[in-house]
């Protein structure tokens, strides 16, 4: 199996050298990179699972680079920076990051954090769970390699991320009582706003594009707890 490749974009000689070596202590390949032309050269050396980008960096900043990356790309995005107001934050994640690290921060919350977008979009997974690429449930198939959802008449129907890592995170605890508490820790990534309010819309919008017209959405609520996916669910 081939190790997750992260492109690393840190314009901070000795904090770049740091991470990196970090990063590969930890199984991980990495592509290093000082600013947006170097990250550009690491992004076309092959397929890239993550990319770390630091915010302040010379010449094209790290928030217009995440503009120009999610034009092209899905790929998972966590900012570093020095700037960690909640506005920043919000920022960031608005425009399409997946997390974001206030400087100065350990390895080892970056690593945790990396580990846990990894998993959510099936690059990675603990030892205790199993690989897989599909998931099936009354007629729906969802492909998790590449973040698809079809419906039962084989249409593909849109999702955003942040919806998408929720029907992940159903998927995985089918038949089983989901606190909304932990909902938003699951999903609280591709967030702005990570109340119980927000998870709410957030399941309301999932819950509309699963409805069809002979069958309503699987998802019942809990009143006072939270949610649960009521469907069987197979995997492959």
């Amino acid at each position: 199996m081939t190790a997750p490749t992260i492109i690393l974009v840190e314009d901070d000689p000795p904090l770049r050298t740091l991470t990196a070596r970090a990063l590969q202590e930890h199984g991980y390949q990495v592509r290093p990179a000082s600013s947006g032309p170097e990250m550009w050269v690491a992004f076309d050396a092959g397929p890239v699972d993550l990319v770390v980008l630091d915010v302040m960096l010379p010449g094209t900043n790290g928030i217009d680079l995440c503009r120009q990356i999610r034009r092209k790309s899905d790929v998972p995005i966590i900012f570093i920076s020095a700037k960690g107001s909640e506005t920043d934050r919000i920022v960031g994640l608005e425009l399409g990051a997946d997390d974001y690290l206030p400087k100065p921060f350990g390895t080892r919350e970056l690593i945790a954090r990396i580990r846990a977008i990894l998993r959510r979009v099936g690059v990675e997974r603990g030892p205790d769970e199993h690989r897989e690429n599909e998931a099936r449930f009354d007629g729906w198939i969802v492909n998790f390699p590449r973040r698809e959802l079809r419906s039962p008449t084989g249409a593909i129907v849109d999702l955003t991320g942040a919806e998408f890592d929720l029907l992940g995170s159903f998927l995985s605890h089918p038949q089983r009582v989901i606190a909304r508490e932990r909902l938003i820790e699951l999903s609280r990534t591709r967030m702005g706003d990570s109340s119980d309010r927000s998870i709410d819309v957030l399941v309301s919008r999932l819950r509309r594009k699963l409805t069809t017209d002979d069958r309503s959405a699987p998802i019942t609520t809990v009143r006072g707890v939270g949610y649960m996916f009521n469907a069987e669910v197979s995997r492959a």
